[in-house]
This record gives C-alpha cells, sequence and structure tokens, in this order.
C-alpha cells in the first residue's frame, strides 16, 4: 500500500508534502495550513478560479493598492467588472450598477479596466495549467477545469498535490493566487472552488455529496438565477431536498430542459467531461452612455467605435461571422437587438458598421424619433474562419474602404492603435472605452 492509498494522510498547503494525522504543523517547513479529507489523494477533477483577477492584477502592479478597496469599472452609468475582496466587504460586487457600488463604497479606488493586460496574464495562467495537464477547459478569462486523472506517476503526486504545487506556482511566476475545488465531477469542483476564498482549497468527496447538498437553497445551484429560483419557490421546491421529491419526469415537464437538469445536479450527478476545446459562439462589445444619447450624428459615430473594437478582437482570433447583430438599450433599459445574416462570414469594421447602421437608423427615425438610448452594442455569430472581404457589390466605394481597413490595420499593429484614426475615432476620442465579450 502506497502512501497516497491511506486517506489518513493530508498534505501541506505550502510545501505539498505529506502530513500524518493530528499533527499541529507542517513537520517539514512548519506552515498551520494543512489539508485533510477521506478522499484526497482518490479526486482528480478540479476547478481552478483565479481569485478577484482584475483587481489582483492592477494590485500587483501597483502595491500601493494592496490594503485598498478597488473596484474595476468606470463611469456613473458603467457596471463594475470586478471588486477585490476589500470591497466586497462594503456590498460590491460584479455586475454591481457602478454608482451603487461607489455609493456602498465611496472611498474606493476605481479602475479602467485594461483587457489585454487581463488576457496576456490569463493566457500566461493557462500555460501554467497545461504544464500539469492537457485537458484543461477555460470557461473565462481567469477560471478553468482540469482533469488530472492519470498523472499521479508524470508527478510523483496525487492530484491534489499538484494542484497545490501548481496553486503555489501561478501565485510565484504571476503575482495573483487562486482558489482550487476539487471532486469527481465538473459541477461539484465548481461547487468547491466557491467554498474557500481567496487562495482556498476545498474538497467534496463522493461519499459525501449528497448530505452537502440537500439543505442548500435551489439558487445555491450555479446557473440557477433569480427568476427561476422564484419560480421554483412559487412551486413549492426552495431546497436541494426539495428537488429530489419529484421524478426526472417530473421536473422536465413542469420546467422544461433546466428541471431536468436541476434534478440530476440535486442528485451530485454530472457525467461532462473536460472538454479541450470550447466553442466560442460570439464576438461583440458594448459601450453603456455617461449620459442618454438620442442624436443620430452621435449614436453613429458610437457605433462605429463599437463596430471597430469587434473587427479588432474578431481579426485578434482569425474569426469571422455571418450574423452581425446591433443592440441598444433604451433609457427606461429596454433592450433591442436586431440581427442581419449575410451570404458570407465577415470581420471587418466597415461591414459591420453598415450592416448595423440601417438598423440603428429605422429604431431612431420615424414613429420612434425622440427615443434616447443609454447603452450600444455590435456583434458577429456564426463564427468561422475569415473567408475574404467580399461585400456589398452595389456600393462602388466599399472595396476601397476595405483596402484602406487593411492597411489600416498593418499600420495600427507596426505603430501602434493611434497610429491610423477615422474621423469619427477623432471626434469620440475620450469617450468611454468599450467592454467586450465573449461566449
Amino acid at each position: 500500500m502506497s502512501k497516497h492509498d491511506n486517506i489518513c494522510t493530508g498534505l501541506c498547503r505550502d510545501c505539498g508534502a505529506d502530513v500524518a494525522p493530528d499533527v499541529p504543523t507542517c513537520p517539514k517547513c512548519r506552515s498551520y495550513r494543512l489539508l485533510y479529507h477521506p478522499e484526497l489523494h482518490t479526486l482528480s477533477i478540479a476547478h481552478v478560479d483565479c481569485d478577484a483577477f482584475f483587481a489582483s492584477v492592477e494590485k500587483r502592479d501597483n502595491p500601493e493598492l494592496a490594503d485598498k478597496p478597488v473596484i474595476i469599472g468606470g463611469g456613473t452609468r458603467g457596471v463594475v467588472a470586478a471588486a477585490c475582496y476589500n470591497a466586497r466587504v462594503y456590498g460590491v460586487r460584479s455586475a454591481m450598477p457602478m454608482f451603487k457600488a461607489l455609493k456602498a463604497c465611496p472611498h474606493a479606488v476605481v479602475i479602467r479596466p485594461t483587457h489585454n493586460k487581463y488576457s496576456y496574464e490569463g493566457g500566461r495562467v493557462k500555460k501554467i495549467m497545461l504544464d500539469y495537464t492537457p485537458l484543461v477547459q477555460p470557461i473565462s478569462i481567469d477560471e478553468a477545469f482540469l482533469d488530472l486523472t492519470g498523472t499521479e506517476r508524470l508527478h510523483g503526486g496525487s492530484p491534489a498535490s499538484t494542484l497545490i504545487k501548481l496553486q503555489n506556482r501561478i501565485h510565484e511566476e504571476i503575482g495573483v493566487t487562486v482558489s482550487v475545488g476539487l471532486s469527481y465531477n465538473k459541477f461539484l469542483a465548481k461547487t468547491a472552488s466557491d467554498l474557500d476564498k481567496p487562495n482556498g482549497f476545498a474538497l467534496i468527496g463522493q461519499s459525501e455529496a449528497l448530505d452537502f447538498l440537500k439543505d442548500k437553497p435551489v439558487e445555491f445551484i450555479f446557473g440557477i438565477g433569480p427568476a427561476f429560483a422564484r419560480t421554483l419557490n412559487k412551486a413549492g421546491i426552495k431546497s436541494i431536498a426539495d428537488v429530489r421529491k419529484r421524478s426526472d419526469s417530473q421536473m422536465m415537464k413542469q420546467f422544461g430542459e433546466s428541471g431536468l437538469r436541476l434534478a440530476k445536479l440535486s442528485r451530485a450527478e454530472d457525467h461532462r467531461p473536460v472538454k479541450v476545446e470550447s466553442i466560442r459562439k460570439s464576438i461583440s462589445t458594448e459601450i453603456t452612455f455617461n449620459t442618454d444619447i438620442g442624436d443620430e450624428t452621435e449614436l453613429t459615430d458610437r457605433l462605429w467605435q463599437v463596430c471597430e473594437k469587434t473587427a479588432d478582437r474578431a481579426k485578434a482570433k482569425n474569426m469571422a461571422g455571418y450574423v452581425v447583430t446591433l443592440k441598444l438599450k433604451t433609457h427606461n433599459f429596454q433592450t433591442i437587438t436586431r440581427r442581419r445574416t449575410l451570404t458570407e462570414p465577415v470581420q471587418l469594421a466597415d461591414i459591420i458598421f453598415h450592416t448595423c447602421l440601417p438598423l440603428l437608423q429605422a429604431e431612431i427615425s420615424g414613429a420612434k424619433q425622440g427615443r434616447k438610448f443609454r447603452l450600444i452594442g455590435a456583434g458577429l455569430s456564426s463564427l468561422c474562419p475569415p473567408a475574404g472581404d467580399a461585400g456589398d457589390l452595389l456600393d462602388p466605394k466599399a472595396q476601397k474602404r476595405r483596402i484602406a481597413e487593411r492597411a489600416s490595420d498593418k499600420a495600427r499593429q507596426k505603430f501602434g492603435t493611434d497610429a491610423v484614426m477615422t474621423g469619427r475615432a477623432l471626434r469620440r476620442k475620450g469617450t468611454p472605452k468599450p467592454k467586450n465579450k465573449t461566449s
């Protein structure tokens, strides 16, 4: 029997050494951070989540922010992109409107997001993960699932031991902390990673999963939002134990696919594998204005801004899309989406812009005239590799604009993003930066 077959042994969170049961400190490094669990050396599916990633990167780069509440976001009409744990103490949360966040924590340091920097650092984290297993499934810029099944011989220890090495290495090389959830499926690994933050390590074993879940409210399950939770509550389903009282067919009949999914997760059943490739569904960019806008010229300039940014991101990913989407949000928070499906996939800002422009004009003219908007966005979906710059052959100037855009791309790549700017770009310089979205 190997030392990892002994379920009583633990691991030191700092040096990764095996520790015997009931010892107060690690015999190797004297750390008090010891990890014990009956299934410690048999679980192999992990969820690794960077702690308050955007804010952590900013604090790493500016040590003066270490003990201050930091909010990543901007503009009184914008939303919180991320908040450090100091800010969360005051009730600040991601996706909260900025004016509410600043009311809750008026002394917070607000930093506008730098997405290129966060993407770069997220890429570095992923590269470190890949050194330990090829089965890495990113689910966002700062979190991923890992399958470490069968890696014991390669890394000289159980998956839990390897994850401690991974956790410490990310902190040493990247300068941010991560929290680890370890279990036997993705649902429970994701659940575990939220139990001990920041810089935490939590496990949910197979023998305890059902008891662990039964008393939790239905919204404890990831993906059950407030609206669905209210629907369940009205039907008398408030806890996970309540879900288990109903059959799969009953849940499916009453709540559709979401009900069936909930029924299975309530029993800790999740057979999804860790997939190396995740399919990107869309690329989009949006801006929330500081004040509502109704002027067509100004809205057109902002439309160009989001189209240009969406095109830049599509080019960087070497992707194009058949479906172009315009998104608007009115002053009273009504969301409007208009889509056009094209015969050829596109990635150029010029084509995205001229596809969205008539859709925008239709929303600000006629009977709808005088309506103001608080947000504008543009996106691509039905993604695929680019297939050239074919567009509207009835527009005699279109091909010249596309040639100019490709030349502009080369100049910006060589000399910087401000090397070439359109008249619209010059007019809107200094306006709120757009937010990128991918799914």
